[in-house]
């Protein structure tokens, strides 16, 4: 960092200071890691085989799931790593690197998730101009423009980091680096990066909330015009999502949002589990258990499996 000659390396929060603590934790974000793994490596795989799942729902499904395997791993490995062995010390580079790929993946879920709810939109309330307006063309572009804007945002919210001057502490309140931890360490004046952060959150996450809210008042608008048998296949397509958004949007919002005087490293801590652990963790399950297609698409790959193997 250009301004911050004094500090060349950063100190990460472990899981606690008794070491019976630290390892118990530390096992369990390992088992939830590699669950997470698991889990979206068989929704990735299921939908890749499966010829019934080749559908923009599913294609999303599958990509959603691709980041969130990158997504988890920014954080849980070293940070289980940093437990286990005790060594807390992260370069200025790895520190910053961290930064700009958690934004990155944070940014792109957000947008996945707003274009799956558009998708759910046009399934339910426009079934005849599916085939049009959720063509490959658009799932392709769609997925192009999220992942090439998010080298941007997180290009502009790391370099505004960047500049800032860190001469004082150098024990980031938190399990990776993050943003806000890093404000509450600087000696500049954060005024800028805080509006920035601000201004950001609320213009992508606000807007992608409204759209998500207006997406489903109208699903909700006509699924109650649909018979009982269809309200509920309906139902079944739209909760795993809503579930999804409901939780993330919720616990990254109240990191970005909360003022930094106020905070607290516990709450910060838990509220970040809550966004970069909980929803990859949660995604392969809320998904697999509410639909029935994928259930069944698992099952086939396994007898399938399984019959090769006996032969």
């Amino acid at each position: 960092m250009a301004n911050s000659s004094m500090v060349t390396c950063f100190l990460l929060m472990s899981f606690g200071e008794d070491w019976r603590l630290r390892i118990l934790l530390s096992v369990s974000f390992l088992m939830m890691y590699l669950a997470t793994l698991l889990g979206n490596l068989i929704i990735i795989t299921v939908t890749t085989i499966d010829q019934n799942l080749h559908t923009p729902m599913y294609f999303f499904l599958r990509n959603l799931s691709i980041l969130d395997m990158c997504y988890i791993s920014l954080t849980v490995p070293n940070a289980c790593f940093n437990s286990f062995t005790g060594n807390r010390v992260i370069s200025v580079a790895g520190c910053t690197s961290q930064i700009f790929l958690v934004i990155y993946c944070a940014y792109v879920e957000i947008l996945f998730l707003t274009i799956m709810a558009r998708d759910r939109y046009v399934a339910i309330c426009q079934p005849l101009y599916y085939p049009i307006r959720m063509n490959h063309k658009f799932c392709v572009q769609s997925t192009l423009a999220s992942v090439l804007s998010g080298l941007i945002y997180a290009a502009v919210h790391t370099g505004n980091t960047l500049r800032l001057s860190f001469c004082q502490s150098n024990v980031v309140p938190q399990f990776f680096c993050d943003i806000p931890s890093l404000l509450r360490l600087s000696c500049s004046d954060t005024f800028s990066n805080k509006l920035l952060l601000l201004l950001s959150v609320l213009g992508v996450g606000g807007s992608c909330f409204v759209f998500m809210a207006l997406s489903y008042i109208q699903i909700f608008s006509t699924v109650f015009k649909l018979r009982t048998r269809e309200q509920g296949k309906a139902f079944s397509t739209c909760t795993p999502h809503i579930l999804v958004v409901t939780l993330f949007l919720s616990s990254i919002s109240s990191v970005y949002l909360r003022p930094s005087l106020t905070s607290e490293t516990i709450q910060d801590i838990i509220l970040s589990i809550f966004y970069t652990i909980v929803p990859p963790f949660s995604n392969p399950i809320i998904y697999s258990l509410r639909n029935k297609q994928v259930k069944e698409a698992v099952k086939k790959v396994i007898l399938r499996h399984s019959s090769v193997l006996q032969f």
